[in-house]
């Protein structure tokens, strides 16, 4: 048996680690198993027509590794289908949270519902709960400055540039992890060579195109840089959007080695150079400016 909370969890900001939490500590009161019971893939892209515009702050490879980082023993994913989706409120306690998952207490967010008759009040799901021998635990919302974090609001922040006030939210640096493949090597040409990302998840968000402070991860060890997102207008016309890192002391061959990157700040927006010397004095800009952001 086990005490459980349940939901797509994208993100893992601090709301959901208020919750998570809370089931981490009954479980050990109630000397049971602790479970969190999330689905992949995201029920938009699954159910909406423009589910291809759709971008996740994590992956399922993120989001098991968060979940389990805050003590939790067990995370179950159930795929999430048409079918799925059309299950009652009751239906999915009985056949998938008591049937399948032996959950005995249930922990939920101030705002959540579970199943296909959402248009049901939390009060009614939490009968329907009682009524199936489901002991329910709600969790008061989470409030930072005075906002509630959410996923959306997130990636909304994320969007424009916003990283510092999306970390916040998240209780971590926002991430994208991928691997270093072959670019055009300009920057190389100026002094500032770069590592072209290609992030391992496509469906990951990613941040409004700028210039941003990163630190670095490469294998076990870190480092600081300069992350540019963008079309990179000062040496094409294309609108293919890059992720370049300039590694600050750092000169090795990384081609086909994993990297992490993490956002500390957004220092600009990317903006066209009449030429590559002016860039150079701009990237020189940069480095001073990002420097201060990790003193």
């Amino acid at each position: 048996m086990s005490v459980a909370a349940t939901g797509f969890f994208d993100g893992m900001h601090l709301g959901h680690h208020k919750v998570i939490l809370k089931v981490k500590s009954i479980a050990e009161e109630k000397g049971l198993k602790s479970q969190v019971v999330t689905f992949w893939p995201h029920p938009r892209s699954v159910l909406q027509q423009e589910a291809y515009n759709l971008r996740l702050l994590t992956s399922l490879e993120e989001k098991r590794a968060l979940i389990k980082g805050l003590g939790i023993d067990e995370v179950t994913v159930l795929e999430f289908t048409k079918e799925f989706s059309l299950l009652s409120t009751e239906e999915f306690i009985k056949e998938y949270l008591i049937g399948q998952c032996g959950v005995k207490i249930l922990v939920i967010g101030y705002d959540h519902h579970i199943g296909h008759d959402q248009g049901k009040s939390q009060e009614e799901m939490m009968e329907i709960c009682r009524r199936c021998s489901l002991e329910v635990v709600r969790v008061e919302e989470f409030t930072l400055d005075g906002q509630v974090p959410s996923s959306t609001k997130i990636r909304r922040l994320l969007e424009k540039g916003d990283v510092k006030k999306a970390s916040a939210f998240l209780g971590r640096e926002y991430a994208l992890k991928g691997v270093v493949v072959s670019g055009n090597h300009l920057g190389r040409t100026i002094g500032f060579p770069t590592a072209n990302l290609k992030l391992y998840d496509p469906l990951k968000l990613i941040p409004g195109n700028g210039v941003y402070a990163v630190k670095v991860n490469l294998g076990r060890r870190h480092f600081k840089g300069i992350c540019n997102i963008g079309t990179r207008p000062t040496v094409s016309n294309g609108t293919h959007i890059s992720i370049e890192t300039h590694i600050l002391d750092f000169n090795e061959d990384i081609y086909g080695l994993d990297l992490g990157l993490k956002f500390v700040e957004r220092i600009r927006s990317e903006k066209k150079y009449s030429s590559l010397s002016e860039l150079k004095l701009q990237l020189e800009k940069d480095k001073e400016n990002c420097l201060k952001y990790f003193l």
